[in-house]
């Protein structure tokens, strides 16, 4: 297996359940944020997470670094069960994978410096002499586009951008395996994004580890990743090249967040999903779908294979990828 192929982590079935408050008999009802998923995340690839707030996105993310106990599956880090392990079991693989998050101020401490922030992972996990560790903050520094003379500045006098770039320098302190990047620029300005988009880019293709990208934008998807997975009510509907999601969407879901439907299909994007919950048993999306049938909310669609790499999990992929998409389709919903 090629390290283009190869995976690094590896979910499978994953579940995170959370407490949702109780039956009339007493009994503890579970609400499941993310439900049996299955995917990889290859060496050296960046893999997008996408999909509307609520989707499930972030609790994947924090489930796969274990920072949220799996209720189900298995997290396979280098074939190594994280899932199973205590935080003790932890420990050694915790500096393979980093975390970079929405909000980088609240991820500092306001009382240390950049030098302080910095410096901290390299004198906990040893990773270089301590006579040695000014000399690799200030190259730490280089590395994500800020001067030396930051090394004495605390997090509120740096702007967003600039300390967003001193938490992805944090994390690379660690030369991790994977980055994850949760909702990273979002919170940022434009220009200011694309350049830490540009950054982060730059830094995974010359250190080639891996990243898992979540964002709610697909087109910034679009630029940074290699593949996307599509997730939708702790689902996940599809996952493929980046190429493949664009240029030839499976699910109507990804349809409807890319705005390739028809004027139809649109309504059924733009509902409140307040207003159209998600079915409990059958396909998260029937009950916003105009495609559904009565198996739709029967059952789960599995992930189906659509091709080399892309899988969709729906029953009628086949049938509304045709070119010769019969009309009637459209008024089929149970």
């Amino acid at each position: 297996m090629s390290a283009a192929t190869q995976h690094l982590v590896r979910l499978e079935n994953l579940s995170v359940a959370f407490p949702g408050g109780r039956h009339g008999d007493g009994e503890t009802r579970h609400f499941r944020a993310v439900d049996d998923v299955t995917l990889d995340v290859r060496v050296g690839e960046v893999l997008g997470i996408v999909g509307e707030s609520g989707s499930g996105k972030t609790t994947l993310a924090k489930a796969l670094l274990r920072l949220y106990r799996p209720s189900d599956g298995r997290i396979l880090f280098n074939d190594v069960n994280l899932a199973g392990l205590s935080e003790r079991g932890l420990r050694p693989y915790r500096r393979h994978l980093q975390m970079v998050f929405q909000d980088p101020l609240s991820s500092f401490n306001p009382r240390q410096t950049v030098f302080e922030a910095l410096s901290l992972p390299l004198r906990l996990h040893r990773i270089c002499l301590p006579e040695d560790i000014p000399r690799e903050v200030e190259k730490m520094l280089a590395r994500v586009g800020l001067s030396p003379a930051f090394r004495d500045r605390f997090p509120h006098e740096l702007s967003g951008g600039q300390l967003q770039r001193v938490a992805i320098g944090r994390a690379l302190t660690l030369s991790p395996s994977l980055l994850v990047a949760d909702e990273a620029v979002s919170k940022l300005d434009v220009s200011v994004r694309a350049q830490i988009l540009n950054l982060l880019k730059d830094v995974q293709s010359t250190s080639a580890f891996s990243i898992l990208f979540i964002t709610h934008d697909l087109y910034v998807a679009r630029y940074l990743c290699h593949r996307i997975g599509v997730m939708y009510f702790g689902r996940l509907v599809e996952l493929g090249s980046t190429d493949e999601i664009f240029g030839a969407p499976r699910h109507p879901y990804t349809k409807a967040l890319l705005g390739t439907l028809d004027e139809h299909m649109a309504g059924a994007a733009d509902a409140d999903p307040v207003a159209a919950p998600p079915s409990a048993v059958g396909c998260r999306y029937a009950s916003r779908c105009p495609h559904a049938i009565p198996s739709c909310a029967e059952a789960q669609p599995p992930l189906d294979t659509a091709g080399d790499g892309h899988a969709v999990a729906c029953y009628r992929w086949r049938e509304l990828a045709s070119a010769s998409e019969s009309p009637n389709l459209h008024h089929t919903k149970a």
